[in-house]
């Protein structure tokens, strides 16, 4: 049956329907069809509230004809027909006065055109039901529809008993994720064709009987069969519910036996000394840890000191302290003889990381500031793409022959010339910035496998750690050390206070006067620039408003404007971007550093680590332009020295936007795990499994991992469970060849590197 689901698709729908759900969908193959599931469904029985229609999206909608009237073009020959709809399912006895009806609503209309549309003439009568589907526009104040493609619901062609009306009007409609060219019961013909060529009960079940009795599942070939072709809304929610499981198990299987995989590794322990530079650093750290960073200090500590490796996920919030609990751990590798890398993603996050991890090792960092420490010292060493040939050689002979403890680099880290002499421990910032593939390359640089630390200040939901770093243990900071200031974030809405534009700057100016500093971030860096996003933020960046046209704000058109805003006059300001070369960059941070630069323009840049704790002020332009994990990374670059924060969000959207929801969500809460539920609610969870961390179109076929994490959980220990008991999964043939179909090799890998 597993070559049968691998079978080309025309070889079951014919070439001419395979060709079309190939060139729409992407999908190739009999279970790539079958496993496309419905994204919701509809009730014949309930017509489709116009009014709740979303502007310029595709959908789908069930409508009464009202009135149908066909005339002839004046420009040139063919004819337009015109026909008006309603969601009034045309009941007699529920009208009032007034044309509300006895459940208080109000119908609405829809108009309809076609141009040159003979069958719509023909069948949209007046009084027929019919399925319609195309893209909601606005003209003259009414919601309209150009050429739909539409389906009368008055017969049904998948119905054994078309002739029972009472069984028809029971049946659920399924509405499939479907394009513009492509509509919904196009799909749904394809998958019934598909349905009835193939034997779904000789198809493999990869959840154990014992599980699927405890749960009560239905039989795995009435689920699929259910699923798309229910004859009730029980029937398909039955299907779903053992789907969705089935997707779970799978997925989770792959992640323990993973996690078993890594876990069978032989990796260097690196177990702490007493005397060395830990003990040093601990004995002279002029802070006391916070109760969250000595916890989790003790569990690295613990897991560094075994011979498997170390893979753990550290997250916590903007200046939460994950530097200090990973220099910690990058120490007790140093003295127990092995080397630690750094990976960050921006030149000036590494940068950053170099002087911070210097300057807290003082007198232990090898030519540090202070010169040794009684014989006890590390070298720390930059590798940077930009550095100077001479000192790049250095660093690649440092890492190489081990005289470096600690390197900390960018992408350059991964070039093919760079070797290490004993990589124990791999730290990787903001993870989100990275692909697998890159920590894969940084891994097969060790001798052994390394212990793996992964940092994020971006909160990542309990749920959503479980299914996209599953074989991950996680630790969280959720507590601030002490000195870091609480952040205040207001929504500057110029739409309907226009005179707010000026009293930006005057704001501004008060914080410089008195003695602090302030940044202003852009989300492009010149006219002729799409936008400086990350990658993960990119899908909520355009050049232009679509609905006003306005130009997004540059950090060259600030800067010019700023030059001579009034409010500002005489302060020092510098613009910061990815575009400028590396030594104008260093010098302009440098500048803002040492607070010779009162005022920074910038592009996300400063988005992660850059820590200057004298800037109170954040300006944010055009802020509904950036997602809502970035907006909080942001944020935590003020208040960072023990001043109160303030953040500024500013928007030229309308009151009401959908955009505007982000900014409310932002200034409502600096919780980050709050504030990741709500990003995960407002976008798609991503490509789960692959090289994508965010955004797009999901692995994940049925589940959603804020609203499932009940069954998640049940998986996750059921996945746990049988791994642990078989961990080659040698008497479970259906999950391991489940993982191997739903995963792919490329996603197999992913996990594998992972």
């Amino acid at each position: 049956m597993t070559a049968e689901l691998d079978l080309a698709l025309e070889r079951r729908i014919g070439r001419s329907s395979a060709t079309v759900i190939e060139k729409h969908l992407g999908i190739t193959t009999v279970d790539g069809l079958l496993n496309y599931f419905p994204r919701r469904y509809m009730s014949r029985g309930e017509l489709t509230p116009i009014s709740g229609l979303p502007l310029d999206e595709e959908v789908t909608l069930i409508a009464r004809v009202l009135s149908s009237t066909t005339r002839n073009m004046q420009a040139r020959r063919g004819t337009i027909t015109d026909v008006i709809v309603s969601d009034d399912d045309g009941k007699q006895g529920l009208r009032l006065v007034g044309g509300t009806d006895y459940r208080g609503k109000v119908p609405g209309t829809l108009k309809i055109t076609f141009f040159n549309g003979f069958k719509a003439k023909k069948d949209l009568l007046q009084g027929r039901r019919a399925l319609f589907s195309g893209k909601v526009t606005k003209f003259k104040g009414q919601l309209g529809l150009t050429n739909p493609d539409f389906q009368l619901l008055d017969d049904d062609p998948f119905s054994e008993d078309s002739q029972d009306p009472e069984k028809l009007a029971a049946m659920p409609i399924p509405v499939y994720p479907a394009t513009a060219k492509l509509p919904s019961w196009k799909i749904q013909n394809a998958v019934h064709a598909l349905l009835e060529t193939l034997d779904l009960d000789a198809l493999p079940d990869p959840v154990p009987s014992a599980v699927a009795r405890r749960e009560k599942f239905l039989p795995l070939a009435e689920a699929y069969r259910l699923i798309h072709a229910p004859e009730s809304a029980e029937d398909w929610r039955r299907a779903r519910d053992r789907l969705r499981y089935h997707e779970a198990l799978v997925l989770q299987s792959a992640l323990a036996r993973r996690r078993a995989q890594l876990a069978a590794e032989e990796a260097t322990a690196r177990r702490r000394i007493p005397d060395g530079l830990l003990a040093a650093f601990d004995a002279n750290l002029p802070f006391t840890l916070t109760a969250g960073q000595d916890a989790i200090g003790k569990t690295l500590a613990s897991e560094l000191s075994r011979d498997s490796p170390m893979n753990r996920l550290l997250q916590g919030e903007v200046g939460s302290g994950k530097t200090i609990v990973a220099l910690r751990a990058m120490l007790q590798v140093v003295d127990a003889g092995g080397q630690a890398a750094l990976l960050a993603p921006t030149e000036v996050l590494a940068a950053q990381h170099y002087e911070s991890i210097r300057r807290s090792l003082g007198a232990l960092s090898r030519d540090g500031l202070l010169g040794g420490f009684g014989g006890a010292s590390v070298q720390v060493t930059l590798l940077t793409g930009s550095m100077p040939a001479s000192a790049r050689k250095q660093a690649l002979l440092d890492a190489a022959s081990g005289t470096a403890g600690i390197i900390i680099g960018t992408h350059a880290l991964l070039s093919g010339n760079v070797t290490f002499y004993d990589l124990g421990l791999i730290v990787v910032d903001e993870q989100h910035r990275f692909g697998v593939e890159q920590r894969d390359a940084l891994r097969a640089k060790a001798r052994k496998p390394p212990h793996l630390l992964v940092m994020t200040a971006t909160p990542i939901p309990r749920t959503v750690a479980m299914t996209v770093f599953g074989d991950l243990e996680t630790s969280v900071l959720d507590e601030l050390p002490a000195g870091r200031a609480p952040i205040s974030t207001h929504l500057v809405g110029l739409a309907e206070n226009p005179a707010w534009a000026g009293r930006i700057w005057a704001r501004s100016r008060e914080e410089i006067n008195n003695g602090h500093q302030v940044y202003v971030v852009c989300p492009k860096i010149g006219a002729d620039d799409d936008g400086d996003f990350s990658p993960e933020e990119a899908d909520a960046a355009e050049g232009l408003d679509g609905e006003n046209g306005r130009e997004l704000a540059s950090v060259t058109a600030v800067v010019e404007h700023l030059q001579s805003e009034p409010a500002l006059s005489g302060v020092s300001l510098a613009p910061l971007h990815g575009r400028q070369p590396p030594e104008v960059k260093t010098a302009v941070m440098a500048g803002f550093v040492d607070n010779q630069v009162k005022m920074l323009v910038s592009t996300t840049v400063i988005e992660v680590g850059v820590d200057v704790p004298n800037a109170t002020l954040m300006v944010i332009l055009d802020a509904d332009r950036f997602g809502i994990s970035q907006l909080h990374q942001l944020r935590g670059r003020v208040g960072r020295g023990g001043l109160p924060g303030t953040c500024l969000l500013v928007t030229a959207l309308e009151p009401g936007h959908p955009s505007r929801k982000r900014l409310e969500a932002v200034a409502a809460t600096t919780d980050g795990f709050e504030l990741s539920q709500e990003d995960l609610k407002l976008r798609r969870e991503g490509d789960i499994l692959g090289a994508s961390q965010s955004g797009g179109r999901s692995t994940l076929r049925l589940l959603r991992v804020l609203e499932h994490e009940a069954v998640i959980g049940r998986a996750r220990d059921d996945a746990q469970q049988i791994v642990s008991q078989d961990p080659l999964l040698a008497a479970h043939p259906e999950l391991a060849e489940a993982i191997h179909k739903y995963l792919n090799p490329e996603k197999e890998a992913f996990l594998e590197r992972g």
